[in-house]
């Protein structure tokens, strides 16, 4: 039974279906940490032939960005940047985002708390002072 799940995981790495293990970290507890994270919206002009994914591409291989994705709404792309100060993630979007051909604008916004990402609460306060209420 182990065995046939080891071979069952191992297919499934092989053909890219899992493509990745994650560690969640906590930061605000790691004393010396000091980075940030910003999510950059971005509106792009697609490239003939070959819509979003160029511009995407060329964005997603730079070491800072750990996500890109195509949106619907008055965005094209969502971008998720980390960065040590605000001033190195702003020298990102202006000396590399903005001069990308394609981007016509972007906007900044900086987590100031993450609550819960992938499913997993970060702050949670087991001394729970509501009221419960039943029916």
């Amino acid at each position: 039974e182990v065995e046939e799940v080891k071979k069952m995981v191992a297919r499934l790495e092989n053909e890219k279906i899992i493509v990745d293990y994650v560690t969640h970290i906590d930061w605000t507890k790691v004393k010396e940490h000091t980075g940030l994270t910003a999510m950059i919206d971005v509106k792009v002009t697609p490239k003939h032939g070959v819509g979003f994914d160029a511009v995407a591409e060329q964005i997603y291989r730079y070491s800072e960005v750990k996500s890109v994705y195509l949106m619907s709404g008055t965005y094209d792309l969502s971008i998720t940047l980390e960065g040590k100060t605000m001033g190195e993630v702003a020298m990102f979007v202006s000396e590399k985002l903005a001069t990308i051909e394609s981007v016509v604008s972007t906007t900044t916004h900086f987590i100031l708390k993450k609550y819960k990402h992938e499913g997993v609460i970060y702050e949670k306060d087991d001394d729970d002072k509501r009221i419960v209420v039943t029916p």
